[in-house]
Order: structure tokens, then C-alpha cells, then sequence
């Protein structure tokens, strides 16, 4: 997803080439039915709630023999979100958290990526929730590449990263009796990715 952008620092630049990518060149569609956007925060101090959005759409354009020309865009429907508790949902979607109405969308665009090592790729890019960007960085695998029983190219990458959910101004919490907040500000966010060449 927009990645393999490699920086010219002479560390980067001696880190392994990583697999020949060149005959993935092409433009990509993000297959949903495939593909998963997840999230856990902490809750109550003691565990995670796991959540994920269930609609959305991303296109990928992958320049294999040169990856600082890939480029990367996902944008996801905030009413689709899912913890799998309909009240917890409802609430997610109010101006408490992510004021689905106000703002339907949130949205992810690359601007560069790195090589890390032969399969491991570090993403760079703005992220947008409740009309606040802000920049994030993702490390991804590259999981393959296959040709599907249909004859469609596909490419999968999984990763993620943790970011500050008040950074982008969902700050509601509540004070525990035992001390601490009811809601982490830490979220991870997951990315499992399969992506499908356009013909």
C-alpha cells in the first residue's frame, strides 16, 4: 500500500533490496471480501475491545521496479465500525467518538515508504479523522503475490501501528472507582490486505 519508497541516507540504502517486485507493476483494487481493517483498545485497565470497519474501499499503484512512484489510498465508512456490541457501536458513532454524521469518512493517503528489510516495508502517510490529518506510520509485511483460481493477480500485505486516538480529537473518557480511565488513549490499528491487479 503505497510502499517501497526508499530514503537515500546511505543505512537505508544499504538494507537488503528486498524481492524483485518488478512484475507486480500495475494498478491494484483492495478486495473487502478478503481484506480486514481492524483495531483493539484497552478497556477498564484490564483488556482489549477488538473492533474492526466493515466498509470500505482503497487502490493501490505499485511501481515494483521502482517503489517510490507506489502510491496508496483507503478511505473507510465510519458507520460500519464493529466491536460486536450494537450499544458500544451506536456510541462509536456519536460526537462522543467519531460523529459518524458530521463525518462519514476517514481517510489514509501515502506520501512514502522505506525498505526495511527483504519483506518488511515501512509506510509513511496522512491520516484524516473528524476533519483532523495527521501523519502515520505503518509497518507492513509483504506476504505475496498469486495468481487466483479466477486468473487475477493478487498481492497481500499484513501490519499496522499504534497511534493516539486524541491526536485526532477522541478524547471522551470516564474515571474508574479503582482509579485509572475506562478507555486507553492507545489504539492499534491492523491492516490484513489483499489486493487484486486490474486486468
Amino acid at each position: 500500500m503505497g510502499i517501497f519508497n526508499r530514503r537515500n541516507d546511505t543505512a537505508v540504502a544499504e538494507a537488503p533490496a528486498g524481492p524483485d517486485l518488478a512484475h507486480l507493476t500495475g494498478d491494484y483494487t483492495i478486495d473487502t471480501t478478503h481484506s480486514r481493517i481492524g483495531f483493539a483498545v484497552r478497556h477498564a485497565m484490564v483488556t482489549n475491545v477488538r473492533g474492526e470497519f466493515t466498509e470500505y474501499e482503497g487502490k493501490l499503484h505499485l511501481d515494483g521496479a521502482d517503489p517510490a512512484n507506489s502510491t496508496a489510498e483507503l478511505v473507510i465508512k465510519v458507520a460500519s465500525v464493529n466491536t460486536n456490541q450494537a450499544q458500544r457501536d451506536e456510541h462509536l458513532r456519536t460526537g462522543d467518538f467519531f460523529a459518524a454524521e458530521t463525518y462519514p469518512e476517514i481517510t489514509f493517503r501515502s506520501t512514502g515508504a522505506e525498505v526495511v528489510d527483504a519483506d518488511t516495508y515501512r509506510m509513511h502517510g496522512d491520516l484524516t479523522i473528524k476533519d483532523t490529518t495527521r501523519p502515520v506510520v505503518l509497518d507492513l509485511d509483504f506476504t505475496g503475490s498469486a495468481t487466483d483460481v479466477y486468473g487475477a493477480e493478487r498481492v497481500g500485505f499484513e501490519g499496522g501501528t499504534t497511534v493516539d486516538r486524541t491526536s485526532w480529537g477522541l478524547t471522551y473518557n470516564a474515571a474508574l472507582e479503582t482509579g485509572g480511565v475506562l478507555i486507553g488513549e492507545k489504539v492499534k490499528l491492523t491492516l490484513d490486505i489483499s489486493a487484486v491487479k486490474a486486468a
